[in-house]
């Protein structure tokens, strides 16, 4: 089969379009989706920069977003019939196969029937980012209904999706953007208020938008410097959550103002291997995939390239500014 294969680790020019052998069926709970498109997340790109989560040889394929047809079940395997259109997030990490590939093989326990009203390149384009916000907002964040929400790069992959599960949860949000075009792009989702960080400073905007007090919770999906600046805009006995490793920030501040701080990283489950955690994100993307088909939840993907463009897909997202999901897509599935 063709897939893109990550050869070292590099830049973009690392990821080959090669034949691989086809994977195969080898557990009666497994299943076969022969992909007709795969997800692209910033994960993907910082695996291929700095190297796999395993102590296992290269080369591997990326990817851990992927949506297709089963084609082919296990003899265990009662889930899915033959034909399914079928959403997941699953491999990609070094260790199983990813899905920057023609078929992937995995167990049956961590795939959900796709949403009737998506595409195959919109479902792709959601399991990763869905599971991330849901994790930051509802679990880690203990959004509620009527509480205030900053939602930093609302424009990007998690954020897009982000400002929808927050208005789904009756919140009010506020959310920043580099862009006057990203601004109308965010209030068609549903933002309430928006920031535009190049042009506005944030906190002293947040501050004004709540009336001194700051938002109960902030969803960091940016890093240490933004995290640093949004102490400031947390309402006392607040929450911020972040996706991402916070370095050199000094914490005195969120001392005082009593904040819980949190970290969402979507990949542990995976990482390690720990499956009720994973029975939960399968959870997750049912009930999302109600809401989309009730009209409630959609995704939008900036740009779409066949499979054997991935480099130029990753070199897209490292340039930043990318507005919700980049996708890959196997036009003969």
């Amino acid at each position: 089969m063709k897939a893109i294969v990550m050869t070292a680790t590099g830049s973009p020019d690392v990821l080959q379009y090669q034949d691989i052998p086809e994977p195969q069926i080898t557990k009666p709970t497994h299943i076969k989706v022969k992909l007709a498109a795969a997800g692209i997340n910033p994960v993907d790109t910082k695996i291929r920069r700095n190297g796999i989560f395993y102590d296992l040889p290269l080369p591997t394929v990326l990817g851990c977003d992927g949506a297709g047809i089963v084609v082919e079940t296990g003899l265990l395997a009662s889930k899915f019939k033959l034909g399914d259109k079928v959403w997941f997030c699953h491999g990609g990490l070094g260790r199983e196969q990813g899905n920057y590939a023609e078929y992937n093989v995995l167990d049956e326990r961590w795939v959900s029937l796709m949403p009737n009203n998506l595409s195959f390149a919109e479902a792709a384009a959601l399991p990763l980012v869905l599971i991330t916000a849901w994790g930051g907002l509802y679990d880690r964040g203990g959004l509620q209904q009527g509480q205030t929400v900053l939602i930093h790069a609302g424009a990007g992959g998690v954020g897009h999706v982000a400002i929808q599960l927050a208005k789904l949860k009756g919140a009010r949000v506020i959310t920043t953007v580099s862009s006057e075009e990203k601004a109308d792009f965010v209030r068609v989702l549903g933002a309430d208020e928006v920031v535009v960080y190049s042009r506005d400073d944030v906190v002293s905007k947040v501050l004004s938008l709540t009336e001194g007090r700051g938002t109960d919770l902030v969803f960091d999906t940016v890093g240490s410097s933004v995290f640093k600046e949004s102490i400031n805009a947390t309402a006392h006995f607040g929450r911020i959550i972040t996706l991402l490793a916070v370095e050199n920030v000094d914490l005195t501040e969120a001392r005082i103002r009593n904040l819980m701080i949190g970290f969402e990283l979507m990949l542990t489950p995976m990482l390690r291997d720990l499956d009720e955690a994973r029975d939960k994100h399968v959870k997750i993307l049912e009930q999302c995939a109600l809401w989309i088909d009730d009209g409630l939840l959609k995704p939008h993907i900036g740009q779409e390239f066949p499979l054997q463009q991935a480099a130029k897909a990753h070199r897209l997202i490292e340039a930043g500014h990318t507005t919700g999901k980049i996708v890959l897509s196997l036009a003969e599935s």
